[in-house]
């Protein structure tokens, strides 16, 4: 049973992700502000965070950054605002995904299923037994999918969840671009309509942690009006 952590001030809110996600069989901890938030997860073992932004004390932002500094958790954020801004300031504090309130139940249940499938095959949930041992290389670019490392280099670096599936999928067919929506639907295994933002942060992340300069990168390309590509470097 995985343990999800709900965070809003507002207990109908609260309340009501309880009833839908405990129906789907998830373990469900519950807070009301971001410190509230930090002390669980410090002291409980999460699997996904569902996060409002707008909180007292310690709004929803604050909180996500204090969980990245040493946590790959993913997070799913709550807000009423709809504007891109909000959105990719969401992405660019460390979410994995965010949802517009209102929200609908199904479309919840369907992100974070989406969100727990990619943590379980990233990270220590994965049984040894589903490792398919594949490693993916490209030039000094090197993604091992049994360990769920990330070399440059032979240099490690550290990737979430989210951004080692959309690395992988990449580098697993290099030298083929793919469009936003297929880089969403291949990896969220779900639709891909709205994703630009989404996709858009990921990949530029992605960058940051693989390219000497993200600028002039030299694996991760972009095409012009088509979409992204990892270069096939023999």
């Amino acid at each position: 049973m995985y343990n999800i952590l709900v965070v809003d001030d507002d207990k109908e809110i609260v309340g009501a992700i309880e009833i839908y996600l405990k129906k789907e069989g998830y373990n469900i901890l519950k807070a009301y502000n971001g410190e509230e938030a930090l002390d669980i997860v410090n002291n409980n073992d999460i699997h996904l965070i569902i996060l409002d932004i707008m909180m007292p004390k310690k709004d929803g932002l604050e909180t996500l950054e204090e969980i990245r500094k040493d946590k790959t958790i993913p997070v799913i954020l709550l807000s009423a605002k709809s504007e891109d801004y909000d959105k990719i300031g969401g992405l660019n504090s460390g979410a994995d995904d965010y949802i517009t309130k209102p929200f609908n139940p199904l479309e919840l249940i369907a992100r974070v299923n989406s969100s727990l499938r990619r943590y379980v095959s990233f990270g220590s949930l994965k049984k040894e037994e589903e490792s398919n041992k594949k490693i993916y290389k490209t030039g000094g670019l090197e993604v091992d999918d049994e360990t769920k490392k990330v070399l440059v280099d032979g240099k490690e670096v550290k990737l979430t969840a989210t951004e080692f599936n959309i690395l992988k999928f990449l580098l697993a067919n290099k030298g083929k671009v793919y469009s936003i929506p297929q880089i969403y639907e291949n990896v969220w295994n779900e639709e891909g309509f709205g994703a630009e933002n989404i996709i858009a942060v990921h990949i530029r992340h992605i960058r940051e942690k693989i390219e000497i300069n993200p600028k002039e990168p030299r694996y991760l390309k972009v095409i012009w009006g088509v979409g992204y590509k990892i270069e096939d470097q023999k």
